[in-house]
């Protein structure tokens, strides 16, 4: 095989990204369903919730998220600090446990210049990461390969998250 043999990498589950209709909120949107398994979340405290990244940049990226909607960390209340590192803490716990997350990227997109898509409800990621995991995809094709589905990484988060919650 030659190297023109390599010109198209197809991922058709990816036609849900663009396809998908525009939701103005899907963070308030999933703070107030009650049906987490459609909206992704995976744990609800007083404050605050833990969701899948739809479209993540690594294999169970999540995000530690406030019901309240604001932009402002100056805005957040005392609970939703303490929530907000409380299921950051329990989130890496549990990514080293089911997935074997090595380290991990965490961190806060505050408004649209700083790459927030959703600047008006900040949120929280937790990117698991892997030694080596920023391989030649990402480096020469601007490509991530995301190893499991969502909905199977979510099951599987979701009884671990339950489990995690019962011993704590």
């Amino acid at each position: 095989m030659d190297a023109s043999e390599f010109q198209a990498l197809w991922a058709p589950w990816r036609v849900q990204y663009f396809s998908a209709p525009r939701k103005p909120d899907f963070l308030l949107e999933a703070a107030q369903t009650t049906d987490d398994r459609a909206h992704l979340v995976l744990v609800r405290r007083r404050y605050c919730f833990l969701i899948m990244n739809a479209y993540p940049y690594a294999v169970g990226h999540l995000m530690a998220v406030p019901y309240r909607k604001t932009e402002d960390l100056a805005q957040l209340c005392e609970g939703e600090w303490m929530e907000l590192w409380e299921l950051t803490t329990l989130a890496q716990r549990v990514l080293r446990e089911v997935i074997k997350a090595e380290g991990f990227n965490v961190g806060l997109n505050l408004g649209s210049c700083a790459g927030a898509s959703m600047a008006t409800h900040l949120h929280l990621h937790i990117v698991p990461r892997w030694t080596g995991d920023n391989n030649f995809m990402a480096v020469l094709d601007g490509t991530r390969v995301l190893p499991e589905a969502l909905d199977a990484m979510y099951e599987r988060l979701a009884v671990a998250f339950t489990e995690a919650q019962s011993t704590a």
